[in-house]
């Protein structure tokens, strides 16, 4: 059988000579440099030959610099990155200007502002100031990905229904821990600290409503970070597959995360386990999700 092919609509890399990410300072076994080389290694064999390239939450005063870094390889033939998802405050008065500033960049396909981090203060995606930019970016026909704290879906799902002229895609199943969904840990908190914190019937029921928002993607991404050691297909695939079940096979896209992801496996194991997870479903489902829904989303030619 022909191994389906993968767009990866989630890919990292970072040099720390060039860019400065403070939260590294949280997350040692990352702090160091994860080049596209490093990638492209990291990826052989699992059928990835397409990326997006997703931004880093670099300093502030780096934004701009990390925009120029990725135009380059996006520019060049040789390498598979082929689009960018840049660093962006909807809510900044400047925001509009700065989408103007690099309005001409054909690679720049939409924004993301991580919203999970503690300095965030709660519905703060809700605020009129971050609303009119979420409604600047669908003007401009660009996405928004959610990374939002699993206890917080409602906001995600009040933002994208109060705003139907743009695209959002949620990232990382929502940010679920899959112990809670999987009813593997019972209680309301994570091991890791309270980012995660939710409960699996108000994580599912945001998902479900995220799910019939026609302007909604999924990105089945993410939980493998939180896999702990003795993790298998199990324990991912109830998160999985009610992601998948309450997007439909249309509104879901892979992302590897990568190298966020190798705090819980390899690229590659992360690969062959959602292949197997999804190797029951239709063939034609598979293609969705691993790079059909991709080309359609991002303009793939």
């Amino acid at each position: 059988m022909v191994m389906i092919k993968i767009i990866d609509t989630h890919q990292h890399i970072w040099d720390l000579e060039r860019l400065n990410l403070p939260w590294l300072n949280n997350v040692p076994a990352l702090k160091k440099g994860y080049l596209l080389a490093d990638y492209l290694k990291a990826s052989e064999g699992t059928g990835i030959n397409q990326t997006i390239y997703m931004e880093v939450d670099t300093h502030v005063d780096q934004k701009q610099k990390e925009i120029e870094d990725m135009t380059i390889l996006c520019k060049s033939e040789e390498q598979i990155m082929q689009r960018m998802i840049i660093s962006g405050n909807p809510g900044d008065s400047r925001f509009s200007d700065f989408l103007e500033i690099n309005s001409d960049n054909r690679y720049i396909k939409g924004v993301r502002q991580v919203l999970h981090t503690p300095q965030q203060p709660k519905q703060y995606c809700l605020t009129s100031d971050f609303m009119q930019g979420i409604r600047e970016l669908g003007k401009r026909r660009l996405i928004f990905d959610i990374c939002i704290r699993p206890s917080e879906i409602q906001d995600a799902v009040e933002l994208c229904s109060k705003n139907k002229g743009t695209i959002f895609i949620l990232d990382h199943c929502g940010n679920a821990d899959p112990y809670i969904v999987n009813g593997q840990r019972i209680g309301n908190t994570s091991p890791l600290n309270s980012t995660f914190f939710h409960k699996s019937e108000y994580w599912l029921e945001g998902i479900q409503q995220l799910g019939r928002l026609e302007n909604v993607y999924c990105k089945i991404s993410g939980i493998i970070s939180r896999a702990e050691k003795g993790w298998n297909a199990e324990t991912l695939s109830p998160t999985i597959n009610a992601c998948l079940d309450a997007f439909g096979e249309d509104r879901v896209v892979f992302g590897s995360d990568w190298p966020v992801c190798t705090l819980g496996a390899s690229l590659s194991e992360w690969v062959d386990v959602l292949r197997k997870i999804v190797k029951n479903r239709p063939e034609i489902q598979q293609k969705k999700l691993f790079h059909i829904n991709a080309e359609r989303l991002y303009n793939l030619g």
